[in-house]
């Protein structure tokens, strides 16, 4: 998605296997943010679908005075309520020295023309509910819709059951 933007100092582009170094060190800090391990597979599995044109997958990086400061990472999906196809920006992390410089607006307003000009029929994404940096954000494009999310993690549900439920055998 060969999109460019460039504002000022900062810059939008996609993602090149020299970023790899970078990105990990973002991603390191996006899951320490939300205090979680990803183990080293899945982060090595995460960057090489974000650099295959095959998979659904896609990332944008930000940039702020020549630093690459943030990325979006997003999902393509088509829809059971829309003909068109949905965008998933699931991830989305600006380097904490780099905010308050309007890198992740320039981040979502990025995907929002791609989705136009590309014939997307909607973005979405979640947020956890006391982010309230990042809700501040979301909400200048729309509120919350009041949906609650459940994820349930399929090995240790089939493993270990459910306090309601049988395991699933």
């Amino acid at each position: 998605m060969p999109v460019v933007e460039h504002s000022g100092s900062r810059f939008i582009r996609d993602p090149k296997p020299s970023d790899e170094a970078v990105w990990r060190r973002l991603w390191s800090g996006y899951t320490g943010f939300y205090e979680v391990h990803v183990p080293e597979a899945v982060t090595a599995l995460t960057w090489s679908r974000i650099l295959d044109e095959n998979v659904p997958i896609f990332a944008r990086i930000a940039g702020y005075d020549g630093e690459v400061v943030g990325f979006a990472i997003s999902t393509l999906h088509p829809s059971t309520w829309t003909p068109d196809l949905n965008c998933y920006l699931e991830d989305l992390f600006v380097d904490q020295d780099a905010r308050g410089h309007g890198v992740g607006r320039a981040l979502i307003d990025d995907i929002l023309k791609m989705a136009k000009d590309q014939g997307w029929d909607r973005v979405y994404w979640h947020t956890d509910s006391g982010n309230r940096t990042a809700r501040a954000l979301y909400d200048r494009y729309t509120k919350a819709d009041g949906f609650v999310r459940y994820r349930i993690p399929l090995s240790d549900y089939i493993e270990g059951g459910n306090t309601e439920r049988e395991p699933i055998r």
